[in-house]
């Protein structure tokens, strides 16, 4: 097998050692291959020189799991192609990947913010989610099968007939969406989902689609008080195990008064406590009548109510949600203070609980995210080094607290390196010397993915 050329210039390293946590890593290396080949002759090298081998795709990920800590480098972007409605090589943009298939009249409903700029491999090694999550689930139950590289050098297609060659450890995971640690497969796909490039290089991925909707309809709802939120939550959830039930919300995206002062240019409205993002798919006529009577009912401002019902206004709002984290991270470029943001979810009836916590931050922050799985980004904004530190503690007691409600450390972007003690305080030291034992058998010398996860 051929192996990839390998490259130690400086100036073209230095553009893969950071992701969009802002980690810095250092790396003896970069290989980049063009085919499954290549990344096999990359794994078996790595393991008989003992080369600590870090995956890296995007660099979308915000905890610092692509980034290497020595070593060399193993970049997917060259597994670019796309191959047929439901196959694609691991390196193209999921966004990319997304709009071919619609074009066809089908549809990939995983959609990460960064869609436009991850891959696809990198989604399903973080086992990815995003707003559309509510309705269709994260990235897991639209994969088929993968091909990828194991520790050993071996390419495998895995799908949910393949068994796993090692033993998975066994552990409840919390009842809410998540991403973090091993899931309790029962199968080799469902092991490499969410493994986060630790058990192995996925190369090229097989997807399920599912027709593309007819419609959708989105509006973004204000309400004066969080109290009137909650309301309407109640209200747009009530459906979610009933398909009869009028209300059908594929999506329901959180602002606080923070937020929408922060992007105050973007949004018209003055009197907004806080804001709810909708988006309902539908054949036909917009059922906007149902959904107004519950803004009714639970006394929103419903005269400012933004509606799209077409392409254009759909991508408007979708602007408007986008920004935020874009206006976080220029914020955060300003002060050069690195950002602390969490990524907790927690079960429904705790969600009063956390959002009330989250409004005592004791520096400046916005709160957004996924309302419908109760999994909302407090975006701390610290202004110097020691408000970067009382948020770090702050962040640690809300990350406590969220896993005392049943709730996860990491709700869709992973654990990476820069949450490996949340994890361990999440499931305990037990569960993480079982992981610990897993990586050992699947990779004795320990050269893929060392320091990322556990």
């Amino acid at each position: 097998m051929s192996m990839p050329a390998l490259v130690t210039d400086p100036a073209i390293l230095e553009g893969y050692l950071s992701d969009a946590s802002n980690t810095h890593g250092v790396a003896a290396g970069l290989v980049r291959p063009v085919d499954t080949a290549e990344v096999a002759a990359v794994v078996a090298h790595a393991q008989s020189h003992g080369i600590p081998l870090t995956v890296t795709a995007r660099r979308t990920s915000t905890t610092g799991g692509p980034i290497p800590d020595g070593g060399w480098l193993l970049s997917t972007e060259r597994l670019d192609g796309i191959h047929a409605l439901d196959e694609a090589g691991a390196g193209v943009l999921l966004g990319q990947y997304q709009e071919h298939v619609e074009a066809a009249g089908w549809f990939f409903p995983p959609d990460p913010t960064s869609r436009h700029e991850c891959s696809l491999g990198g989604a399903v090694t973080c086992n990815a989610s995003g707003a559309r999550t509510y309705r269709y689930g994260p990235t897991r139950p639209w994969i088929r099968q993968v091909e990828a590289v194991l520790p050993s050098g071996e390419v495998v297609i895995a799908s949910r007939d393949t068994p796993s060659p090692w033993p998975v450890p066994r552990w409840v995971e919390p009842h809410v969406k998540t991403a973090a640690g091993y899931f309790p497969a029962d199968n080799l796909l469902d092991l490499l989902i969410g493994s986060e490039g630790t058990l192995g290089v996925i190369t090229r991925v097989w997807t399920r689609l599912t027709p593309l909707p007819k419609a959708v309809l989105a509006f973004l709802a204000f309400f004066p008080t969080r109290e009137s939120m909650l309301a309407f939550l109640a209200e747009a959830r009530s459906g979610r195990h009933d398909p009869t039930a009028p209300l059908q919300p594929r999506c329901l995206e959180y602002f606080d008064r923070r937020s929408l002062d922060l992007i105050r240019g973007r949004v018209p409205v003055t009197a907004a406590d806080c804001a709810v993002l909708v988006e309902v798919e539908h054949e036909g006529e917009a059922p906007l009548e149902a959904w107004f009577d519950a803004l009714v009912r639970c006394d929103a401002l419903v005269d400012e109510t933004i509606v799209a019902e077409d392409d254009a206004g759909r991508a408007r709002l979708h602007t408007i949600r986008h920004a935020l984290p874009a206006e976080v991270n220029e914020i955060i470029a300003r002060t050069g203070v690195r950002k602390v943001g969490t990524d907790f979810a927690v079960p429904d009836a705790a969600l009063p609980e956390m959002l009330a916590l989250y409004d005592d931050t004791g520096m400046p922050a916005v709160c957004f995210g996924h309302l419908g799985d109760n999994h909302l980004h407090l975006n701390f904004l610290p202004r110097s080094q020691a408000e970067w530190a009382e948020a770090k503690e702050r962040y640690m007691v809300l990350a406590r607290r969220a896993v005392a409600l049943g709730g996860t450390v990491s709700a869709e972007h992973g654990i990476g390196r820069l949450k490996r003690a949340h994890l361990a305080m999440m499931v305990g030291d037990a569960q993480i010397e079982a992981w610990r034992a897993l990586r050992r058998l699947a990779d004795p010398a320990g050269v893929l993915g060392r320091g990322v996860m556990v």
